[in-house]
């Protein structure tokens, strides 16, 4: 058995077999899932079966942004719902058994579009019907009653977005190693314009369309990387999602461009499918968008962390730190756009 970096495979194999008798049934090779540059996510297989292994980063890691036992049970919570997403097997809280909790589920087969080069070869008519797809999966979500899959404890939606505010601050706070310029006025901004809370919904927290698996006949076959899960204010998910879009359409590595595909629907057309299957009434989504933006922008600046500390696994964060600045300064402008 041939390790890789934060999964010991014969520890693993041995936990696993004593946890779930007769699911292997040979040797276990396996190999580290592209695309998340935060989770640790493994494919593994016995040559005959694939699963798939998710674990914390390696080193530095902030409180409660990586809890294996939280995404383990919204994952399946949300089985058998319309919100398609993998089979799962087993949590293992030991830290003993490969130095950090896990969780094993399902290999989904699926393309987790990032390019616009990937999707170009499909043409527009595909390139629409999976971007529409998109949207109605998050309407999906939006509409699952936590009450009803066991998630009613999951979140506290009340002060949602106030916490929100307040704890990527201190996710930035978490991670500092440089001065940020802006941050604090975004910060400021944030605090000051808190608006009326819509109802509680189940949040994945950091939705677009490299997160979702899209299968051979253009349907999302499962929606993965669930870390950010929580209930409260479903504005947030549709938000962020507008926000990757715009950043798309600037160029540069900071975020996948699949969404410049011809075919792909426009944030004005995504927000109205949005607001037209799920009955919600879309309002000034200023402050939405300013939360988008500061929320990203934490989240690379503590990859950028991890990065110069030496405990990031793979390539291609050499440059994310770059991107921090910029999305606070297009964060404060979406706030003072729509205000």
């Amino acid at each position: 058995m041939a390790d890789v970096p934060g999964l010991d495979l014969e520890k693993f194999a041995a936990y696993f077999d004593r946890a779930r008798p007769g699911e292997v049934s040979g040797p276990l090779t396996a190999r580290t899932l592209a695309g998340g540059k935060s989770n640790l996510t493994y494919a593994v297989t016995d040559g005959t079966r694939t699963w798939v292994v998710r674990r914390p980063p390696l080193g530095h890691v902030l409180a409660t942004a990586h809890d294996m036992a939280r995404e383990h049970r919204v994952v399946s919570a949300l089985a058998g719902t319309d919100v398609p997403v993998a089979g799962t097997y087993l949590l293992c809280e030991d830290d003993t058994v490969i130095g950090a909790p896990f969780y094993v589920m399902d290999f989904v087969a699926g393309t987790p579009y990032r390019s616009a080069a990937q999707l170009e070869p499909l043409g527009p008519q595909r390139t629409r019907a999976i971007s529409t797809r998109l949207v109605e999966t998050l309407v999906a979500l939006h509409e699952v009653s936590p009450d009803s899959v066991g998630l009613a404890d999951f979140g506290r939606p009340e002060g949602f977005l106030e916490r929100q505010v307040r704890r990527w601050k201190k996710q930035l706070d978490g991670s500092h190693s440089r001065t940020l310029r802006g941050a604090d006025e975004l910060h400021a901004a944030l605090e000051q314009r808190l608006p009326e809370q819509q109802p509680p919904a189940i949040v994945h927290g950091d939705y677009r369309l490299d997160n979702c698996l899209v299968d051979d006949e253009d349907r999302i076959a499962a929606v993965v990387d669930w870390e950010m899960a929580t209930l409260g204010d479903p504005y947030t998910d549709l938000a962020l999602l507008v926000v990757y879009q715009r950043l798309a359409t600037l160029g540069g590595a900071i975020v996948a461009d699949a969404s410049t595909a011809p075919g792909f629907l426009s944030n004005e057309e995504m927000l109205a499918l949005y607001e037209q299957r799920s009955g919600r009434p879309l309002g000034d989504l200023g402050f939405y968008l300013g939360l988008a933006y500061f929320k990203l922008a934490v989240v690379l600046e503590g990859i950028h962390y991890r990065h110069i500390h030496g405990q990031t696994v793979g390539s291609g964060f050499d440059n994310v730190g770059d991107a921090v600045e910029p999305l606070v300064a297009a964060g404060l402008s979406a706030m003072k756009e729509h205000s």
